[in-house]
C-alpha cells in the first residue's frame, strides 16, 4: 500500500486492484454520479479493468487516490488531482453514506496542500455541474475562487481556481 498523504481522520493512497469493486458501486449509484457526466460500469470486471489500467501515477506522478478512514481502513471514496487539458483538476467522489461528514473537504484540503507543497503546482482548478451545490460548497470551503460559468461534458458547469501564492 502506497500512502500519499494523511489528514486528521484520513489517509489517501494509490488505488489497489481490489478497489475496482468500490468504483463499480460508486458509479452504479445514480445519485453519486448524477452530476459527473460518468456512466455506470457495465460489470464489475469493467471496473476492475479500469483500476488495473489506471496510469496517472506513472504518467503524471499523481492522480486520484483512495480515501480511507484511519481508524478502520474503510474505503470512503476517492479524491485527488488529475492532469486534463494542461490543467490540474481537483476531483472527488464518495459513497453516499459518507456525505455530510466533512471527508470530501478534508481530503480535498490535503490534496491541495500536497499539490502546492510537494508537487509545486501553481494552480489547481475545480469543476462542478452548476446544480451540484455540495461540490461547489466544498470548493468554496477550500478557498477556490469562482472563474466562470461554461459547458463541460455537455452540461452547464462552473469553473473555480486556486492559485499557489507561496511559490
Amino acid at each position: 500500500m502506497k500512502i500519499i498523504l494523511e489528514t486528521a481522520r484520513l489517509y489517501l493512497r494509490e488505488f489497489e486492484p481490489s478497489d475496482g469493486v468500490h468504483f463499480y458501486h460508486l458509479n452504479n449509484d445514480e445519485e453519486v454520479i448524477k452530476h459527473t457526466g460518468n456512466k455506470p460500469f457495465k460489470s464489475l470486471k469493467e471496473a476492475m479493468v479500469f483500476i488495473e489500467n489506471y496510469s496517472d501515477y506513472k504518467q503524471n506522478g499523481f492522480g486520484r487516490w483512495a480515501v480511507c478512514l484511519k481508524k478502520t481502513n474503510e474505503f470512503l471514496g476517492w479524491c485527488g488531482l488529475k492532469l486534463e487539458n494542461n490543467e490540474i483538476d481537483l476531483g472527488y467522489r464518495f459513497y453516499k453514506k459518507h456525505w455530510g461528514k466533512g471527508y470530501a473537504t478534508e481530503a480535498s484540503l490535503g490534496c491541495i496542500n500536497y499539490g502546492f507543497s510537494t508537487l509545486k503546482l501553481k494552480k489547481i482548478i475545480g469543476r462542478s455541474h452548476i446544480k451540484n451545490e455540495a461540490s461547489i460548497c466544498i470548493l468554496k470551503k477550500c478557498n477556490f475562487k469562482f472563474k466562470k460559468k461554461y459547458v463541460y461534458d455537455n452540461q452547464p458547469a462552473v469553473l473555480y481556481a486556486l492559485i499557489n501564492d507561496t511559490n
